[in-house]
């Protein structure tokens, strides 16, 4: 017999991605900080969504400049994107003290981080209170990838680059291919 306990209501959608968001202009006032709570919301036109506390030094500056970047996490660069998490921008420069390169993005004024495999630049579209977040909807309007991923006939490996998720206060990378969407109902 299956037994369930019952708790409070909580945010227990686990695993997800943690991704490093840039923000602010890559010259004067670059920022990173690490968001676990990053969607998909809409495939035309590419929507993604973002929530972030008041209180955070990089909502001001989203909200702001309407911009920023969603750079995502592999497993050489979880550290980095822990310390993003737990540091605030007010106090430390995040780029020089985990020695990530600010790359200039193409469409946005925030930066790209260039040691993150793809890079999606976003524009604010909408903010929406929620309690303790509100949540960013944007718009993404250019996607960067990195070359070292691009097979010779110009196929792009996102999951050859080692991407992690966050589940539960842990980060953990994926691991091995269970299927292919679709393949429950192929034809054999």
């Amino acid at each position: 017999m299956i037994e369930k306990e019952f708790w409070k209501p909580g945010n227990m959608l686990y695993p997800i991605p943690a991704v490093m968001v840039s923000c602010g202009d890559i010259e004067d006032n670059p920022n990173i900080i690490t968001i676990a709570w990053a969607g998909t919301i809409c495939s035309s036109p590419a929507m993604v969504s973002i929530s972030i506390r008041k209180e955070r030094y990089s909502y001001d500056i989203i909200k702001d400049s309407k911009e920023f970047v969603i750079n995502l996490v592999t497993k050489e660069l979880v550290k980095q994107a822990d310390y993003c998490g737990v540091k605030s921008g007010r106090e430390v420069d995040k780029f020089k003290k985990m020695n990530l390169t600010p790359m200039k993005a193409k469409l946005v004024s925030a930066p790209l981080i260039g040691e993150s495999p793809l890079n999606l630049e976003c524009v604010v579209k909408d903010i929406i209170p929620l309690g303790t977040h509100d949540m960013f909807l944007a718009e993404v309007v250019s996607v960067a990838v990195d070359k070292r991923f691009m097979d010779e006939s110009g196929r792009f490996h996102l999951n050859k680059s080692g991407l992690i998720v966050y589940s539960h206060g842990e980060y953990y990378g994926l691991g091995e291919l269970l299927g292919k969407f679709g393949y429950s109902v192929k034809k054999k």
